[in-house]
């Protein structure tokens, strides 16, 4: 480091004291009033892009993913060096019933918090990311190498806009911008989903005698699964940061007829079953436990036959607690927060990273906690703040020349 910058304190204070705290909040109103439900992230784009090239963003552009739902990108260039690669999604869930205090894309300012649709998953985070970047830049530290915008689509699908930001460009860290409750996440769960498709005996209703009933084998499998814990054997730190259990529940239940159809007795009812296994638990180890599970379906019901058919996969994600990416991320948060030591946390929800984490380090760290995609969802002014100060130390600490 140079004279002016003698410590990380240091650091944090000269980028926090470029970040234009109006200009922040005003942008997060103005996200909060894009709706950008999953499948209509093509405006949220467009606001980004100009944005960024507004601020003279280098390459601040749409690039293509899904037609009218591209991701949002653009980068600052500080010459040789290496790559940081700040990122998050557009995309929300459909809006929450119950909305009193304001509207769902008011983006409007109540006590001190900014109200609005998704602004916690994780419509602010976006926002905090690029003004960190904007401060970085305008501090005049010295940094060596680029830091990248990728405010990516479809994270509500199959993570399509990850998958294609990270299919072109490479990195050395990333911060994915997660709610986190301004906590660090080292990581989360991964999805497994399996369809059992249960077969049975189809009959008109009035047959009766002569079927088997699909739906009513589907019930012996559905209590099995239900009932299920699975526990398989992980590190100590593992299982101290995820717990002992991989959760498995039967998610959905596709079988039987729609109303108002003719009448007849199912053959076929499909079990969708939802696992959400801890980093390391395998492919193998999740079908045991469900071929168990229906080996007693089976017993409380020999007429039970099905097949089981691997339909997804999102691994879980977790970077260690002594990576690189991790300890500049510990001291990001610790030098905003005048010394005090950050707890290091997981998620139970699905990230980016499923596609993505194998090859790129990622810490994640974003504004907004439990509970989430609710009526009046809302983020204080003060969190928004505190996230855009570290990520801008994040990006400063990464960057710098030694």
């Amino acid at each position: 480091m140079t004279d002016l910058v003698k410590s990380d304190q240091d650091v944090a204070e000269i980028v926090a004291g470029h970040i234009d705290v109006d200009r922040l909040v005003q942008l997060v109103q103005d996200v909060c009033r894009i709706p950008s439900v999953l499948g209509d992230e093509g405006p949220l784009a467009d606001f980004l892009v100009r944005l960024m090239a507004e601020s003279g963003f280098e390459d601040a552009r749409a690039q293509p993913v899904v037609p009218d739902r591209p991701n949002a990108i653009g980068h600052l260039d500080f010459g040789p060096g290496k790559t940081v690669v700040l990122t998050g999604h557009m995309d929300t869930k459909p809006v929450s019933h119950g909305w009193t205090r304001t509207e769902p894309f008011s983006g409007e300012i109540i006590d001190g918090a900014i109200y609005g649709h998704g602004i916690m998953d994780m419509k602010a985070a976006l926002v905090c990311q690029i003004v960190a970047m904007e401060a970085v830049r305008a501090s005049g530290l010295p940094v060596k190498g680029r830091l990248a915008m990728a405010a990516v689509s479809d994270h509500m699908g199959a993570q399509l806009g990850s998958i294609a930001y990270f299919d072109e460009y490479d990195a050395d860290y990333c911060v994915l911008g997660e709610l986190s409750d301004n906590e660090i996440f080292l990581g989360h769960r991964g999805r497994y989903y399996y369809d059992i498709i249960v077969r049975g005996v189809s009959a008109h209703t009035c047959h009766k005698p002569l079927a088997v009933n699909a739906n009513m084998l589907a019930a012996h499998a559905i209590i099995e699964l239900d009932a299920s814990k699975l526990e398989p054997q992980l590190e100590d730190w593992v299982s101290s940061l995820f717990g002992s259990e991989t959760f498995m529940a039967p998610g959905r239940v596709y079988g039987g007829l729609p109303p108002g159809g003719p009448s007849m007795i199912p053959d076929e009812c499909v079990i969708r079953v939802d696992c959400r296994p801890q980093p390391g638990v395998t492919l193998e180890e999740v079908r045991e436990e469900i071929e168990r599970c229906l080996v007693k379906a089976k017993e409380r019901e020999p007429r039970f036959e099905a097949d089981v058919v691997l339909a997804d996969v999102k691994p879980g994600y977790l970077a260690r607690p002594e990576a690189e990416v991790t300890e500049l991320m510990i001291r990001a948060v610790r030098s905003v927060r005048d010394g005090a030591e950050p707890e290091l946390q997981v998620a139970g929800w699905l990230g980016d990273t499923a596609s993505f984490g194998d090859r790129i380090p990622t810490i994640i760290f974003g504004p907004g906690g439990e509970p989430v995609y609710c009526p009046d969802e809302h983020l204080s002014i003060e969190d928004i703040v505190e996230a855009t100060k570290v990520y801008a130390a994040f990006a400063a600490y990464a960057l710098l020349e030694d």
